[in-house]
């Protein structure tokens, strides 16, 4: 069989529904709301963000009448569907967080490696199956100039025999293990988990729930649903790359859809074939980069690459299948490891990242502080979301703390251009970072002029 029919073959049997959504351990769904309701602090949106949010609220004060509502259902946008790596990074790593934050990057650092201490906490406290593994993480160089930029980063540098003795693929050239600072997990247990946490101290949740408007309501705040308003003290506005409910925000996040594969579970032999003992999550360090990991049941979980962004900020479900990119991340798939031709994919699916301008969280207030926000989180949710959910309920406070005194929290990244700019201007990034990938990491004149604003991301 030809290779791009041994591609066609792999394919030929992938669901679209998320692996991690396609279980029967998958909660029943929640009522919607019906009718009117009160509440001190109304949570907008069901998934990491929402979830600790709520469940923080009530660690601090039980008193407080906590309601959450979602549009759908837990865990079913982009907590559902991301890869599972638990970052302790709150910057999008060490080189974006030192360029935009010189002066406060170890404290953040420190506060993202006690976030992610955190989170392993709260799923021991509450029993939280999610399948949680603090491996840390592999980055690898597949090409010779990345091997240099990794013996310059902080981490445990292996070099190419190194590297292969961890995980055996001949596209390694080296690669850095961080091997306290990730943990991998099941997203969707995570999220269901949470659900389940909050709701044993007392929130409320109601699913299938969508927000329509929000206004002021007297010292209040109410929000429209489509079978009843909700008064509310305060808000948290917690919908990721959803169209935001303060119209100021909507041109500072733009939907960029990510595309995951999963395989049918490895044999031992298939298994004993790639070595991965110690069940890394792995990233190469490209600008169009591929990111996977280990399941519990040793599939492999493989995404990233082709990050698409579809014309007019539109978050739709057609988009969530993309053969084109199925195909091309199958065979990346089989070039990294070559002796597992002939493995099957169970699952396909894609989602959308809310990404800004500067590649981590931004966050803040409306409504003379009634509401807050976080946003922007750029693919490293699943742990950066509590640290957010901390700062949201810090800003609704009305007092200053140390964490609403960090320069990360106290500025707003550039928004992005209305279209067609933004749409011009995401293709041309891609193109250039493609070429760089290409050439040895030689940045143009388009991807330098973005490093010079402050906009530029290397990987």
């Amino acid at each position: 069989m030809s290779p791009r029919g041994q591609v066609t073959a792999s394919l030929a049997d992938a669901s679209v529904i998320p692996f991690w959504l396609d279980t029967s351990d998958r909660p029943t769904p929640r009522p919607r709301l019906t009718g009117d309701a009160i509440a001190d602090l109304v949570v907008v949106g069901g998934g990491f963000c929402g979830l600790w949010t709520a469940l923080i609220a009530k660690e601090r004060d039980p008193s407080t009448d906590v309601l959450v509502v979602d549009s759908e259902r837990i865990a079913w946008a982009a907590s559902g569907r991301n890869g599972g790596f638990c970052s302790a990074s709150i910057t999008h790593g060490e080189p974006n967080g030192r360029s935009r934050f010189p002066d406060s990057y170890d404290e953040l650092a420190r506060l993202g490696a006690r976030n992610l201490d955190e989170i392993e906490a709260t799923v021991e406290r509450y029993g939280i199956d999610c399948h949680f593994e603090r491996t840390g993480e592999l980055n690898v160089a597949t090409q010779p100039h990345q091997v240099a930029e990794l013996a310059e980063s902080s981490g445990e540098f292996l070099d190419r025999d190194a590297v292969q003795a961890e995980v055996a693929s001949p596209t390694y050239l080296a690669g850095l293990w961080d091997r306290d600072g990730a943990a991998m997990l099941d997203p969707a247990r995570l999220a269901w988990g949470l659900a389940a946490a909050a709701e044993s101290l007392g929130v409320r949740i109601a699913e299938n729930t969508p927000v329509t408007d929000l206004a002021r309501d007297g010292a209040g705040m109410r929000l429209s649903t489509p079978h009843g308003n909700v008064r509310a003290g305060r808000v948290a506005l917690a919908t990721n790359a959803f169209r935001p409910l303060l119209r100021r925000l909507r041109l500072y996040t733009v939907p960029v859809y990510d595309y995951v594969l999963v395989t049918e579970p490895l044999s031992a032999d298939q298994l004993s074939s790639i070595g991965w003992r110690n069940r890394q999550g792995i990233g190469d360090t490209a600008n169009q980069f591929h990111y996977y990991r280990l399941t519990a049941d040793n599939r492999i979980l493989w995404g990233g690459y082709d990050a698409i962004y579809y014309y007019g900020r539109q978050v739709r479900p057609a988009y969530d299948d993309r053969p084109a990119t199925f195909g091309k991340l199958a065979e990346h798939f089989f070039t990294t490891f070559p002796q597992l031709r002939g493995l099957r994919f169970s699952h396909r699916w894609g989602g959308a990242i809310d990404t800004c301008t500067r590649f981590c969280a931004f966050h803040g207030t409306g409504y003379d502080g009634r509401v807050a926000y976080s946003l922007g989180f750029t693919g490293l949710g699943v742990g950066a979301t509590r640290f957010a959910a901390e700062v949201m309920l810090d800003l609704l406070s009305g007092e200053e703390t140390p964490l609403t005194r960090l320069d990360l929290v106290k500025r707003r990244p550039l928004p992005f251009p209305p279209e067609p700019l933004a749409w011009i201007g995401i293709q041309a990034t891609r193109h250039s970072l493609s070429a760089a990938d290409r050439h040895e990491g030689r940045r143009n004149l388009w991807l330098r002029a973005l490093d010079a604003a402050g906009l530029g991301f290397d990987s």
